[in-house]
């Protein structure tokens, strides 16, 4: 048992989820912190105050007890914090037992590195008595010390003729977008590691983490080979619709199998699925989920990748969409919009009764053409559509066309 109090804040990252986490703690008996490993979740729990009792079931003998005597476990004068707390669904019931015996705001702090919302045992048990807050993998603003997402806030709450100046004046440090997307986000790679030669070591280890142990505590996986297989193959459709038949067919698996393990991807915060904005305006949408990563260095070191592409760019801005989202109490949603015409925008963003169309582009330089499917999209919905916005790698922020502004990815996110 550990007793947390202040800590040293040298070195520490502010993070973006937690005065949601702490206005949380105010209202709930319970609140669930997920996310994937090593985003930071025990460094952020830990930072939460007044002082609290700390518990991991990443400690055998705390695991035991849990699996034992979960009654007592919880038994505890402060605040107790349970990090992992997957690794013994059951020790949920204990958790449903001491809120309906005694209910009282801020009580449990669960920690998880799987999303325990997809696993239904584990969400049926606490439903009503706990709030949800996912921790994503480091914004590059909370990268650069501010505890902050992209600009989407303040452009949903802006009158389009703010907008460039809006973003103008966020004075947002320019930088390499392939730099950002080869060290990701996961704090030791993207904050403490200088070398690629150690980032790569940090992701080999990581991977070899997540294979031996976290996917055995969600699943039974008969091979891990072949979900190897399915993870690269996967990292190197970034960007592209999901197709499992297709996936299977190239790695030779079962197409059940294969869902299965996305499903099993999903769950533990590494794969993202975008789904489709599907209003029923008209009956061409394309509704079969994109396909992303959590984490973009990860990605290039799964998919043993060098050189970042274009689809890394958009990837960037989803994860910072995602990272954003998970801040908001009105949950923003986070689409893509394709017609079987061929017309896609990368983004839709449908939050407050309004769309904003994002697309995402490499070039330095976009032209009139680059913004043709924004320009559809904003027709096709008319006064509920946002302007759109057309993030590029240049240095220029100009309107593209009516309504239609195109800015560097660096002044958003």
């Amino acid at each position: 048992m550990i007793i947390i109090h202040a800590m040293d804040d040298v070195g520490y990252l502010p993070r973006l989820l937690s005065p949601l986490v702490k206005r949380a703690l105010k209202t709930s008996p319970v609140v669930v912190v997920s996310g994937a490993r090593q985003t930071g979740k025990s460094t952020l729990v830990r930072r939460l105050g007044p002082d609290m009792t700390y518990e991991t079931l990443d400690d055998v003998e705390t695991l035991e007890r849990a699996e034992r005597e979960p009654d007592a476990l919880l038994r505890s004068p402060t605040p107790l914090v349970l990090d992992e707390v997957q690794r013994s669904p059951d020790l949920l019931l204990a958790v449903k037992r001491a809120v309906d015996t005694r209910r009282r705001a801020g009580r449990f702090v669960l920690t998880g590195s799987a999303n325990l919302l997809l696993m239904k045992r584990v969400s049926e048990t606490l439903a009503g008595r706990a709030v949800y807050a996912s921790l994503w993998p480091l914004t590059r603003r909370e990268q650069l010390g501010r505890p902050e997402a992209g600009m989407w806030s303040q452009l949903f709450a802006a009158p389009e003729k703010d907008w460039r100046d809006l973003l103008l004046a966020d004075h947002g440090l320019r930088e390499d977008w392939r730099a950002l997307a080869r060290r990701g986000g996961y704090p030791t790679p993207a904050h403490e590691l200088d070398s690629a030669e150690a980032q790569r070591q940090w992701f080999a280890g990581y991977t070899r983490t997540y294979l031996e142990r976290d996917l055995r505590d969600l699943s039974a996986v008969a091979s891990l080979p072949d979900f190897r297989r399915l993870m690269r193959a996967a990292c190197l459709r970034i960007g592209n619709l999901v197709n499992t038949t297709e996936l299977g067919r190239d790695i030779g698996l079962p197409q059940p199998t294969v869902h299965r393990h996305l499903s099993l991807l999903e769950i533990s915060y590494q794969l993202v699925r975008v789904p489709a904005y599907a209003v029923n305006r008209t009956k061409r949408i394309i509704k079969t989920p994109k396909l992303y990563w959590s984490d973009t260095g990860l990605a290039l070191f799964l998919a043993g990748e060098s050189e970042p592409r274009g689809a890394h760019l958009e990837n960037l801005v989803l994860s910072d969409l995602v990272a954003w989202r998970g801040s908001e109490v009105e949950t923003p949603e986070i689409l893509y919009w394709r017609t079987s015409t061929g017309e896609e925008v990368d983004f839709v963003v449908e939050w407050r009764g309004w769309l904003l169309p994002v697309e995402v582009k490499s070039t330095k330089r976009p032209r009139l053409a680059d913004c043709k499917s924004v320009a559809i999209f904003r027709q096709e919905y008319g006064k509920q559509a946002l302007p759109g916005l057309v993030l590029h790698d240049g240095s220029d922020t100009t309107w593209l066309a009516d309504g239609i502004l195109a800015t560097p990815w660096w002044r958003v996110i």
